[in-house]
């Protein structure tokens, strides 16, 4: 057991903080729906209910559908974009290890690698591939929930719901994802500068304590 959280205890923080993280969400988004339902003089739900409401569905894709969008950018922006200077840039003087052409044919290398040919075609931009996937998908649950919170909303004014689609084309939906994107995009840019300059000992995501300023890479 010790051994698995040693050599997983990264991943599974991680997981376990965005668990507690989505269920404090889950709480107090309840009972935030149920006092606006309350002020309104609208029904309210209950702890279950709310989780599948489209109030809870829109809140949360909103946010994963910007972390998603986020790195998948920025790993096909590391391809062929650098910062001098930046822990989180590719060199700009020598070839990285990234750049090889996978032809290591050892026990341990990925069965993709072995198999060749389309399949190592796909596994070769697996990463950005499976990101943009998330994005994807969480961008439409965004849109099916608000949806329904839209229509919910129009219903009580008396107004003209709308399709998921016809959702797509609504300004409310595009503030709701832009001012997430750019916050996103604003903190991986901070992250890439401040690494030129600042440094965390013992971090995987820093340049060593006593690297200059101009050395680019890890």
């Amino acid at each position: 057991m010790k051994r698995i959280l040693r050599e997983n205890g990264l991943t599974l923080t991680l997981f376990c903080l965005f668990l507690l993280l989505l269920l404090g969400q889950s709480i107090v988004g309840e009972r935030h729906y149920n006092q606006d339902q309350e002020e309104h003089h609208q029904p309210q739900l209950g702890y279950l209910a709310y989780l599948g409401s489209g109030s809870f569905l829109e809140a949360t894709m909103e946010n994963w559908e910007s972390e998603f969008l986020q790195m998948s950018i920025y790993v096909l922006f590391t391809v062929f974009l650098f910062q001098k200077g930046s822990a989180e840039s590719k060199s700009l003087d020598k070839p990285e290890d990234v750049d090889k052409e996978p032809y290591d044919l050892s026990p341990d290398a990925p069965w993709p690698v072995h198999r060749g040919g389309w399949i190592l075609k796909l596994y070769e931009s697996s990463l950005s591939l499976a990101l943009l996937l998330l994005f994807a998908l969480s961008f439409w649950l965004h849109a099916v929930g608000g949806a329904i919170v839209y229509n919910q909303e129009q219903m009580e004014h008396g107004g003209q719901s709308v399709t998921t689609l016809g959702y797509l084309a609504t300004n409310q939906f595009w503030f709701e994802s832009l001012q997430n994107w750019q916050s996103e995009f604003l903190a991986i840019a901070i992250m890439v500068f401040f690494t030129i300059f600042l440094r965390q000992k013992g971090s995987a995501e820093s340049k060593p304590v006593d690297s200059p300023h101009h050395h680019t890479g890890r």
